[in-house]
């Protein structure tokens, strides 16, 4: 085999393959005399089969054979011997070949770029605590307390009013008719919240326990018999029971049924549950803060068929009209999304980063365990996904990486509070939508067939 780079532009590298009839000769001649072990042709015993009919009767499909396989070593020998590290598939072009000739190939490479890794020591990020005062903790347990259903027996000639619980059996009919789904039992309404059919909660206002009342009411538009949607419908309703809302009295009781030790234990485990959700977005802030700083400092041409690739995977499900309208922010997207990707992944190979099989099996009993009642299912849908258990394992070796760059990096403490912490999680969505509006508004500036009225200025702000 001869290898040669036939011309070289940029991260586009085109080789020229060559190997001899000879080599291809000998190995036809071995898979011939492999067959030959197994193959049963009338008039001859197995293994004694002649060199020459075995040529005439499988020549053609054992060519066909030893082509691919040479072609497949070929070609993977070719990028080894001259160190290409390739960005997605080759392109294989055959300039000539068959039985009794030499094999001319070419293989067009998108090479990946050559990665310059920067010093991370420039690199700055905040790593925030949260502090929650007692009252806070105290706020999210009353609301917590709030959204508990208790609810107690009415005395029998008192009247339903809003926020009161009514259950009640119903029959209902569609001109007379009963039709299916039209009965229910004990079924349970909190009047006011307006859940069960559009303006039936109003029409149970000033019902009594053992009373029956007929409820006119439209079906809804996505009623699951499609023939009785948007019909109209009497329900004729027997009142079993109406009750009122107690408010929930926040004591060691009410924290043992929320599976506390007692309410101080409650207490604690609810201000370390608000620290964690504000961490968890503060630290996904500086995560983006880091990514960005990365991006900035380096600077790596980029193989045009990942780009694309990644254009492709971002503009998915897109008609071809958004797809036009949004074809330079997903590229510019795309763009940063590889950069990242490669600059990452160089930073894992030359720290040694690995993500170790029990690492992985850790993390996906912790996303099983993260659904109560539904561990089998997350169970069976990662042993039947691979591409499931890939993205974790990407995920992990991610997270590697940014722990490094964390390491290197200029690291800042700050103790915040709660409203703090809103303030910069607020803050950075905000700057999100003005970058986005700013996007717009240049995009607009310098489209020149767009008429300056003021409404088709308001058409375009709309869109």
């Amino acid at each position: 085999m001869k290898v040669t780079v036939d011309s070289k532009k940029g991260l586009k590298t085109n080789l020229k393959v060559f190997v001899d009839k000879k080599t291809i000769d000998e190995k036809v001649g071995v898979r011939l005399i492999e067959l030959s072990k197994t193959v049963n042709i009338k008039g001859f015993r197995p293994g004694k089969v002649p060199a020459d009919v075995l040529k005439r009767q499988f020549g053609k499909a054992v060519y066909g054979e030893v082509l691919e396989k040479i072609l497949k070593e070929t070609s993977a020998q070719a990028l080894e011997e001259k160190k290409i590290k390739v960005a997605g598939q080759p392109k294989l072009d055959l300039k000539s070949y068959g039985e009794g000739k030499d094999l001319n190939y070419t293989l067009e490479i998108d090479e990946l770029p050559s990665i310059k890794l920067k010093s991370l020591d420039t690199i700055k990020f905040t790593d925030y605590e949260i502090k929650v005062t007692e009252d806070e903790t105290n706020k999210r347990i009353d609301d917590i307390a709030k959204n508990q259903n208790n609810f107690k027996d009415k005395n029998e000639n008192e009247v339903a009013s809003n926020g009161d619980l009514v259950i009640f059996d119903y029959n209902a009919t569609i001109e007379n008719k009963n039709f299916e789904g039209g009965e229910g039992k004990n079924t349970q309404i909190v009047l006011g919240k307006d859940l069960f059919i559009k303006g039936f909660d109003k029409q149970l206002l000033g019902v009594k326990k053992n009373q029956e009342k007929v409820i006119a009411a439209t079906l809804p538009e996505n009623y699951p018999k499609k023939e009785f949607a948007n019909k109209k419908a009497n329900f004729k309703c027997k009142i079993i029971a109406i009750k009122k809302a107690e408010a929930v009295k926040v004591d060691n009781q009410f924290a043992k049924n929320l599976g506390s030790k007692d309410l101080n234990d409650l207490k604690q485990l609810v201000t370390k549950q608000v620290q964690n959700q504000y961490k968890m977005n503060l630290d996904a802030l500086s995560k983006e803060n880091i990514l960005n700083q990365i991006d900035k400092l380096h600077d790596v041409e980029l193989p045009d068929n990942l780009i694309q690739q990644e254009i492709t995977l971002i503009s998915q499900g897109l008609k071809k009209e958004e797809f036009e309208k949004n074809k330079k922010e997903s590229e510019k997207i795309a763009k940063k999304r590889i950069k990242l990707g490669l600059i990452l992944n160089e930073l894992g190979e030359k720290n040694n980063l690995k993500v170790e099989e029990q690492e992985l099996k850790n993390e996906i009993q912790k996303q099983v365990q993260s659904i109560p009642g539904q561990q089998k299912q997350m169970l069976e849908y990662y042993q039947k996904n691979p591409s499931a258990v890939a993205s974790l394992r990407g995920s992990i070796y991610e997270e590697k990486i940014i722990n490094l760059i964390k390491q290197k990096s200029k690291k800042s403490k700050k103790t915040i509070s709660l409203k703090e912490a809103e303030e910069i999680i607020k803050g950075d969505l905000h700057i999100k939508k003005q970058s986005q509006s700013i996007n717009k508004t240049k995009e607009y500036k310098k489209d020149k067939k767009i008429d300056k009225s003021l409404k088709k200025k308001e058409r375009i702000r709309k869109k």
